[in-house]
Parts: C-alpha cells; sequence; structure tokens
C-alpha cells in the first residue's frame, strides 16, 4: 500500500484554498466575467472534493493516534490534523457545497460573480484551517481569513443599501471583537509565556498570574462569543443575516459559526483546562450564563419577528446556545467527551437543516415573494417540494423526530443529566418548545393559509431546488444516521 505524505492529512484545507486561488486567477485576468457555469462549477468541484476528502480520512482512520500515541502534526507542532479538525473541514466543505449550487441560479444575474465565489471559498478555507489550529497565532491568523472575505461577502450587493449597511455593522463589530480576543491572545502569552495549546496547558501547572491570566481568558470567551453570535455579542447576526444575500446567511449562520465553535473548543479544552485556570476565572460558569441567556434572548426575540428572515437570524442565535451546553456542561475540571461530542454533533445537523432554511428563503427571494409570514400564504400550493423541504427543516429545527434535530437535541439534554447541570437541560427544553411556536407560524402559513391572488410562481431553479432538496434528504437521513454522527463526534472529541 503506498504511503501518502503526512502533509497529505491537510487535503481538505488546501483542496479549498487551491479553489481559492483558481478562482482569484480567473477573477484576475477576467474581473468581468459573468460565466456563472465555469466559476459554480470550479467552487462546487472543490467544495465536494474537500468534502469527499474529509469523509474518506475519517472513514480510514487519519487523524488517529498513531501507535506511538501522537497525532499528525505540521508546521513545528501549529497545525494537527485529528478527527476533530476533519469533522469541522467536513462541516464547512458539505455546507460550501450546498451554498455555491444554490448561488448557481441567486447569482446568475448578478454582477461580481467571480469575487463572490473566490471569497466564500476562501472564507472556507479559513473556517477548515481553524479546525486544525494547534496555536493562539495560528487560529487569530485562521479566523481572520473566515472573516474579512464574510464581511465584503455581504456586502456583495453593492447598489443593496441594507447590504451594505448590514457589513459596515458586522465590519465594525468584527474588528473591535478581533481586538479583544487579539488582547486576550497576547493577556495569556503574558502570563504563560507560550502560544501553542499544549505549552499553555503545561505551563498552567507551574503557577501563573492569576489576575493577568484571568482577564485575558474573559477576553478569549468574548471573542469566540461574537464569533458564534452569542449574547452579548450578537446582535450584529440579525442585521448582517438580513442584508446579505440568502445563500451567504446560510454559510455565515452555519458554517462561519461552526468555525467559532470548534475555536471555542480547541482553546478552552486543549489549552485552558485546569484547575488553575478555573481558580482565575471559572470559565465553565461563564459558559454555563452564556448559554442560558443566549437560548432565551435568541429564541425570544424569534418569537417576536414577522419577518420570516430575521426569524432565522435570532433563531440562529437561540442554537449557538444549544451549542454551547457541549462547553458549559463541562463540569469537574476535565474533559467528558460525551458532553463535547453532543455539541458537535448538534453543529453538524445544525449544518443542513440550518442552511437548508435560508436556502429556502433564496428561493423564496428568486420567487420575488416578500419577507413577512404573510408573503408565504399559501406557498405550498405553488411550490410543494420545496415546502415540504422547508417544513422538514424547521421542524428539525424544533426538535421534533422528523430529522437529525431530534436526537442531536436529545443527546445535548443527556449531557445536562450526566454532568448534573439540569438547569441547562430545563432551558434547553423550555427554549426548544418556544421555537415551535414561531417555526410552525411559517408552515401554517405555507400549508393552510390561502394564497394572495397574485401569487403565481413561473420559473423553478434547478440549482437552487436541488440544493434545498438535498439538505432537506439529510436532514431526514441523519435521524436514522445519527449514531454514527454522534460515535464520530465522541471519538473526536475524546482526542482533544
Amino acid at each position: 500500500m503506498v504511503q501518502l505524505p503526512t502533509w497529505t492529512a491537510l487535503s481538505p484545507t488546501l483542496l479549498l484554498g487551491l479553489t481559492a486561488i483558481v478562482l482569484l486567477l480567473v477573477d484576475s485576468i477576467d474581473p468581468d466575467s459573468s460565466n456563472n457555469e465555469l466559476l459554480a462549477g470550479v467552487a462546487g468541484l472543490g467544495s465536494l472534493a474537500a468534502a469527499v476528502t474529509s469523509v474518506w480520512f475519517i472513514v480510514g482512520g487519519t487523524g488517529l493516534p498513531a501507535e506511538n500515541g501522537e497525532l499528525i502534526s505540521l508546521f513545528d507542532d501549529q497545525l494537527v490534523v485529528d478527527q476533530m479538525a476533519l469533522f469541522f473541514s467536513f462541516l464547512v466543505a458539505s455546507v460550501l457545497t450546498l451554498v455555491v449550487v444554490a448561488s448557481y441560479d441567486y447569482m446568475a444575474d448578478k454582477a461580481r460573480q467571480a469575487k463572490y465565489y473566490s471569497l466564500t471559498v476562501m472564507a472556507a478555507t479559513g473556517m477548515s484551517l481553524l479546525g486544525s489550529a494547534n496555536g493562539l497565532a495560528v487560529a487569530f491568523v485562521a479566523l481572520e481569513l473566515a472573516s474579512l472575505p464574510s464581511y465584503a461577502l455581504v456586502a456583495i450587493l453593492k447598489t443593496n443599501k441594507g447590504s451594505v449597511e448590514a457589513a459596515l455593522k458586522y465590519f465594525l463589530v468584527g474588528a473591535l471583537s478581533s481586538g479583544v480576543f487579539l488582547y486576550g491572545i497576547s493577556l495569556v502569552y503574558g502570563a504563560t509565556g507560550s502560544l501553542q495549546f499544549d505549552a499553555v496547558a503545561a505551563a498552567l501547572t507551574d503557577g501563573v498570574p492569576a489576575g493577568i491570566l484571568g482577564i485575558g481568558v474573559l477576553m478569549i470567551v468574548g471573542g469566540v462569543a461574537f464569533k458564534t453570535a452569542s449574547v452579548p455579542f450578537h446582535f450584529w447576526a440579525p442585521e448582517a443575516y438580513e442584508g446579505a444575500p440568502a445563500p451567504i446567511s446560510a454559510f455565515l449562520s452555519s458554517a462561519s459559526k461552526a468555525a467559532g465553535f470548534v475555536l471555542a473548543f480547541r482553546v478552552f479544552v486543549t489549552a485552558l483546562m485546569g484547575d488553575a485556570v478555573l481558580a482565575a476565572i471559572d470559565w465553565v460558569l461563564v459558559f454555563q450564563v452564556l448559554a442560558v441567556v443566549t437560548m432565551f434572548v435568541g429564541n425570544f426575540a424569534a418569537a417576536t419577528q414577522e419577518n420570516v428572515k430575521r426569524m432565522l437570524a435570532y433563531s440562529s442565535v437561540g442554537h449557538a446556545g444549544y451549542v454551547l451546553i457541549g462547553l458549559a456542561a463541562l463540569t469537574g475540571g476535565s474533559t467528558d467527551a460525551y458532553v463535547l461530542g453532543s455539541g458537535m454533533s448538534h453543529l453538524l445537523v445544525y449544518g443542513f437543516m440550518n442552511t437548508g432554511a435560508f436556502l429556502f428563503i433564496a428561493l423564496a427571494e428568486y420567487w420575488g415573494i416578500g419577507r413577512t409570514f404573510e408573503d408565504y400564504n399559501g406557498l405550498a400550493t405553488q411550490a410543494p417540494l420545496a415546502c415540504a423541504a422547508m417544513t422538514v427543516f424547521l421542524f428539525s429545527l424544533a426538535g421534533l423526530p422528523i430529522g437529525g434535530g431530534f436526537f442531536s437535541k436529545f443527546y445535548l439534554l443527556m449531557a445536562t443529566v450526566r454532568s448534573g447541570t439540569w438547569f441547562l437541560g430545563a432551558a434547553l427544553i423550555i427554549n426548544s418548545a418556544l421555537s415551535l411556536y414561531y417555526y410552525t407560524r411559517v408552515v401554517k402559513a405555507m400549508w393552510i393559509e390561502e394564497p394572495a391572488s397574485s401569487l403565481e410562481i413561473e420559473r423553478y431553479p434547478i440549482g437552487l431546488y436541488t440544493a434545498v432538496l438535498v439538505a432537506a434528504l439529510v436532514t431526514v437521513l441523519l435521524l436514522p444516521g445519527f449514531d454514527a454522527v454522534s460515535q464520530t463526534a465522541e471519538t473526536a472529541a475524546s482526542l482533544l
């Protein structure tokens, strides 16, 4: 059997980076290119290849400890390729593939197509690289590689005042949070003398200045809270998601959020787990408070919206609170692979059902349908298949046994039971019940309400329709297939 070089374990990220470079070359040669088929084809093939390679490596055992117990590390241990890195590379690449397929129709008559695809793939490269980061400096560079293209993507529709305003707010808040995160890194470095995760963890056993370390950790929590759209750094999300093209809203609310969480998992579980840190600042307690507040704020705000896209945006804030359970339930100062794996599993399922829901919004925008609940009245009479897919997304997001969201929430609930954090479980149940109310409003409008006399759909875009239906199919299949996802996530979490 041919033994591949070690660096090839980074292939999913490298494939995304290579695809971004090819698209940039096309853009530099022909900035006004409108060859949508070529651009979407290159982006789609690159993202699909990255997703398939990730699955291939996971199934083949790449990223598991070698005989001497060591993981694959590259560039003097600055990057590590383990099952968690491959898990999140698959998540990011699969979401990107759905978004690119949907963008084929969405961007067909719009300008700056090459820039759109190259920026999207470039952001995905940074998100994938973030999963392999083994040090605070690399993590910050990867985070910026993911963030800077995202700001531009929100404003890609330059003639749309709402998009430009949303991008400006997103950029300003993002720049502030990057500064906070970087300052937190500098304080942790000042306290421990190292940036690499393992070295930081080792330095903590020798005694460090608790005050400097505590403030540094708290500022890193702030940076993570921004990237995951957690309260109180969530207010950019509804604005950015509403102003951005709907496929980009899907990309940011799913892949970008996952990237924020893998950063949190790496930093807090690998580098900042231990009695020395918890004595300086109990970040588990901080995440417990963040999780509960984020769940309630996100879901109550979603319940008061009349705009479906903003409702989904606030709903994504609520789901950030659910995933935070993966860190908030790590009680006892030790890593619990089941707890952490539950959060990772929910992120994967959420990636498909939330991306599908936003792509349905893109489909509605393509048809020129408004954004309020009333605008969706009777839509099922014109597009029953797409509305059935949207019903699957919404009920799965609520946690009903129609998709993988049922088991992902159930596992999170069991994680709170195992760790004794009953209040997190109670908050999860209450907010899931509340979310069913506002998700049902959309389903009721589509299937029960009478359509407006002017409602008539003439075109059914192949790309958008395909992306929505594939996302719905995967969401349903994740119900019987959730055990495999959970086991993979738990194995990956146990390696930290």
